[in-house]
């Protein structure tokens, strides 16, 4: 089982033999975020239940205390006070964002709209993270907001009127959106959201926002008059954190994993369904409603595998999902390849140099492209020596993939898959075969 040398780093990661077992993972990392968030624009008191525990949900539970909103831990979920949409309260310092790109962008929809000024920072790799996607549409919204060339730290000024436009997204990004949606709550006026490529729908899904789709185009209305009201959330099992898991379970030999309780959106189900498109063993079992999301249990068995297509029109549905479902590409056979996928550029890390890089240390040789890349592995390297690059996704992909090559890996680092999942070696062991 993976452990720690004493002269770490670097992490060492032990061969399994198989996996079986049950699992159940902490709330789902998106719904978390704005649960917290939707909670402090609401008036009175609201519950959640099976909030995530990850780095990047403390980033903005940490926020929004030092804002005004009182967060209790209440032991069997958290309480959180709500402020309404304009009780916010001047923090004494810079707002910190850790590493989390969904805290930076959603509350910067918040931030635009209260009458103090405030500063957004985040560490190293979120400070190389590209913020003029979000600060154009506030802008246009009337919201006075600096940056350093379109990068943290972003400086917010009270506005001297926001207002409700109709925006068109250039790009596919569910935080962006989220972002205008949370500017929207605070004005009368109505806002009109166009989407011509689907992202994510939790944001207007969990506010009830009304939504039409024309001439292949999402349409989304949002006002004042949808500003949160206090509720209970209980958030679903992360489907996110769950795709390592249901990967190792396919490619490990004689495994068998049962997955408890976890979200089955269908903007997030994609790389579900082409792991099956792939041969995957995969079953869904107990479906039903928690809250406004669908959710259940989730069967994987050792499989054999086939790459097949992965269409551009997809990815912002997988974006999140692509280093898990590459590390499946390299135990299937044929060519694996993604394309479209600009976006990994922009993430914690640079995901289509850091996969490459990782791929080369396990012995597959990728072609590099702009947008994407293409392998097709045969033997693997023994005995790797991976690099996380601060990544969490690309540490718990790489992890997976050392654990089933014969005489295991190392990993520079694996302190940062704690923003995301903190459990994941304890889930690991859990599940292990020797």
């Amino acid at each position: 089982m993976p452990h720690v040398q004493d002269n770490h780093p670097p992490f060492i990661i032990e061969p399994v033999k198989s996996l079986r077992g049950e699992l159940r993972f902490m709330g789902d990392k998106s719904i978390s975020h704005r649960a917290l968030i939707f909670s402090s624009l609401a008036e009175g008191v609201s519950h959640i239940f099976n909030l995530s525990h990850g780095g990047d949900v403390t980033s903005t539970m940490e926020i929004l205390s030092r804002t005004g909103c009182r967060i209790i831990d209440a032991g069997d979920h958290i309480e959180v006070h709500g402020c309404g949409t304009g009780g916010m309260q001047k923090p004494d310092k810079e707002l910190f964002c850790g590493n989390s790109g969904t805290t930076a962008r959603l509350l910067s929809g918040v931030l635009a709209n209260q009458k103090f000024e405030s500063v957004v920072t985040g560490d190293e790799s979120l400070s190389r993270r590209p913020m003029l996607r979000v600060i154009e549409p506030l802008r246009l919204m009337g919201a006075e907001i600096d940056s350093d060339n379109g990068l943290m730290p972003l400086r917010f000024k009270p506005s001297a009127g926001m207002k409700g436009i109709t925006y068109e997204m250039p790009t596919p990004s569910a935080q962006v959106k989220g972002a205008i949606i949370l500017s929207a709550l605070h004005l009368k006026e109505e806002t009109v959201i166009i989407e011509k490529s689907l992202t994510r729908d939790h944001t207007e899904r969990m506010l009830g926002l009304p939504v039409k789709f024309e001439e292949g185009k999402k349409i989304i209305s949002v006002s004042h008059r949808f500003a949160p009201f206090r509720k209970d959330y209980e958030i679903p099992g992360d489907i996110s954190s769950a795709a390592f898991f249901v990967v190792a379970g396919l490619i490990f030999p004689d495994s068998e994993i049962v997955i408890r309780d976890v979200m089955l959106n269908e903007g997030r189900t994609a790389y579900l369904n082409i792991l099956a498109r792939m041969g995957g063993n995969i079953r869904i079992e107990k479906t039903r409603m928690m809250g406004r999301e669908p959710v259940g249990d989730v069967i994987v068995k050792s499989s054999r595998l086939r790459n097949v297509p992965i269409d551009k029109e997809i990815i912002p549905m997988i974006i999140d999902e692509i280093p898990a479902l590459t590390v499946a590409g390299v135990f299937a056979s044929g060519v694996f390849e993604i394309r479209g996928a600009h976006e990994l550029r922009v993430k914690e890390s640079d995901r289509i140099s850091s996969l490459i890089y990782n791929l080369l240390k396990a012995g597959v040789n990728p072609a590099e492209f702009e947008d994407g890349f293409r392998f097709e592995a045969e033997k693997l390297n023994q005995s790797p020596s991976f690099m996380s690059f601060g990544d969490h996704r690309v540490a718990m992909a790489f992890t997976v993939l050392s654990a089933l090559i014969p005489s295991g890996g190392t990993m520079d680092d694996t302190d940062c898959i704690s923003v995301s999942n903190p459990d994941f070696f304890r889930q690991l062991k859990s599940i292990s075969q020797f």
